[in-house]
C-alpha cells in the first residue's frame, strides 16, 4: 500500500490550494482519513480527519480550531482518496502536509503516511 499525496506549492496569502492524497495498492477497507502538518521547528499536528461512517456515508470531520471555516476535508472512498481545499491561506499555515490513512489490508489493519507535500504561504 502506498499513499500519494500531491497539489502543494507557493500561494500568497488569502489565496487557496487543494491537496489530494491517493491510495493505491490491495486494500480491503479504509477507515479514517486525515491531514497532518508540520511547520519547522514544530510538532506534526492534526488538520483535519473524517471517519468512514455518517450519515451522509461522507464520515465524521473534525478539524483544528486554527483551520475551522478555511479548510474543508472530503472523501472519495470509490477512488481512495482524500481531499483538503484549503482557502484564506495565511503564512501560519506553511508547513509540509501529510496524509493518513487508516487501511485495512488483507494481511493487516494499521495507519499508512503519503510523503508530505510542502505548502508554503508567502507574499
Amino acid at each position: 500500500v502506498q499513499l500519494q499525496a500531491s497539489g502543494g506549492g507557493l500561494v500568497q496569502p488569502g489565496g487557496s490550494l487543494r491537496l489530494s492524497c491517493a491510495a493505491s495498492g490491495v486494500i480491503f477497507s479504509i477507515g479514517a482519513m486525515g491531514w497532518y502538518r508540520q511547520a519547522p521547528g514544530k510538532q506534526r499536528e492534526l488538520v483535519a480527519v473524517i471517519t468512514s461512517g455518517g450519515i451522509t456515508s461522507g464520515g465524521a470531520i473534525n478539524y483544528a480550531d486554527s483551520v475551522k471555516g478555511r479548510f474543508t476535508i472530503s472523501r472519495d472512498n470509490a477512488k481512495n482518496t482524500v481531499n483538503l481545499q484549503m482557502n484564506s491561506l495565511k503564512p501560519e499555515d506553511t508547513a509540509v502536509y501529510y496524509c493518513k490513512m487508516s487501511i485495512r489490508t488483507y494481511a493487516s489493519s494499521r495507519d499508512y503516511w503519503g510523503q508530505g507535500t510542502l505548502v508554503t504561504v508567502s507574499s
